[in-house]
């Protein structure tokens, strides 16, 4: 046994996770790697109700979450791959990945920042997208396991990169918590002023990954407006009510039941890939959205301290890939609901800011809560 798999099968010692009923551990030697003489290793956390949920430290990301339904049968409700190695040589999904230094778009790949113009690494239509090329998605983070249920990943952004300015120390922990919710936690401190705004990526659908479309899901989000989009995706900075629109799911409704509506914003990016402005409650975390699976009636709410979520319905998924029990990966069968700040906000002064600065602490967290409707 080589000292990388030794490693692996270390830390999934040290999470001590016995999986019950039908849920599947990935096979540990496909996701132990080498990526730049660091070491990929796969951490495994549990609950005490039977829900696992596995990660790896390159991008920090969700690569199997098992959530019950109302028979007591697990699925693996996230998408993504079977090795490491087509994470490394994916098609830019961002499967399950901790997105950073910046979640979202940021418009012609710059900003101006305390009168200083910033360039970055331009990765989609001439933008800067989840950080860019080499975002914290790519990285091999440091990690440690806390107790069973939680993996604290460590990842230092250098100055400078992806043009970003300023050394950001940055910590992410993840928890599995007994009341089955999987519990993202963000901070960061940086040595310069810069903009942070940390998210997860995680691709879900409640039926099991392969197992069909989403757009039956039904949906429901927690805002009176969305930011309207250009031809490609960046907010115009107009916040429009999202009344009479397709974009309104203040009641529950199926994810699909507009989606082909013939509006400009759905046009323009193919369907969902829109944030909306979140209406805040009058204290603790926001309830952002809740998504059902009538047929399995698995349930899924989304917590944040965020002014803002990114509702995504799998417009780009093609069916050209395959997931990790050979499964095609087909057209829209994933949606992602990513808490963040707004898209380009450095653009955009008049958005919630997500400037840092030295001596400041961040901190955003989001809550995938998981229930079953009887």
């Amino acid at each position: 046994m080589n000292r990388i798999l030794i490693a692996c099968v270390a830390a999934m010692a040290i999470a001590g996770c016995t999986p019950k009923t039908n849920v599947v551990p990935l096979d540990c030697s496909n996701y132990c790697d080498t990526i730049g003489g660091k070491a990929v290793q796969l951490y495994r956390l549990s609950n005490a109700n039977g829900m696992m949920c596995e990660m790896i430290n390159y991008g920090g990301r969700v690569v199997s979450l098992w959530v019950p339904d109302r028979d007591g049968h697990f699925e693996d409700v996230s998408i993504g791959y079977s090795t490491t190695a087509e994470y490394v040589s994916g098609l830019d999904r961002y499967y399950g990945a901790t997105i950073g230094r910046y979640g979202n778009r940021i418009g012609n790949a710059q900003f101006v920042l305390n009168g200083d113009t910033i360039s970055l690494n331009a990765n989609e239509n001439g933008n800067t997208l989840h950080g860019g090329k080499q975002g914290f998605c790519e990285q091999v983070m440091d990690a440690e396991m806390i107790g069973t249920n939680a993996v604290e990943f460590h990842y230092v952004s250098a100055d400078g990169e992806q043009g970003f300015p300023g050394t950001v120390d940055a910590r992410i922990r993840y928890t599995l918590t007994d009341d089955n919710e999987l519990k993202c936690e963000y901070f960061a401190t940086t040595d310069k002023p810069t903009v942070v705004n940390m998210t997860n990526h995680t691709y879900f659908n409640l039926k099991g990954e392969g197992n069909g479309s989403i757009n039956d899901h039904i949906i429901s989000i927690n805002a009176d407006r969305f930011t309207v989009i250009d031809s490609v995706l960046i907010p115009t900075g107009e916040l429009r009510d999202v009344e009479g629109t397709p974009m309104d799911f203040r009641t529950p409704k199926a994810i699909g039941a507009d989606i082909d509506a013939d509006y400009e914003q759905l046009r323009l990016a193919g369907g969902y890939d829109h944030n909306w402005v979140l209406c805040e409650t009058a204290e603790g975390y926001t309830l952002a959205a809740k998504v059902t699976e009538p047929e399995s009636g698995r349930t899924l709410e989304v917590l944040t301290n965020e002014p803002g979520l990114q509702f995504y319905g799998g417009n780009f998924m093609a069916g050209k890939e395959t997931g990790k029990r050979g499964r095609i990966l087909g057209y829209r069968e994933a949606f992602c609901l990513e808490t963040q700040h707004f898209p380009d906000s450095p653009n955009h002064a008049d958005f919630p800011s997500t400037v840092l600065n030295p001596g400041d602490k961040y901190y955003s967290i989001c809550i995938y809560r998981f229930g079953i409707e009887k």
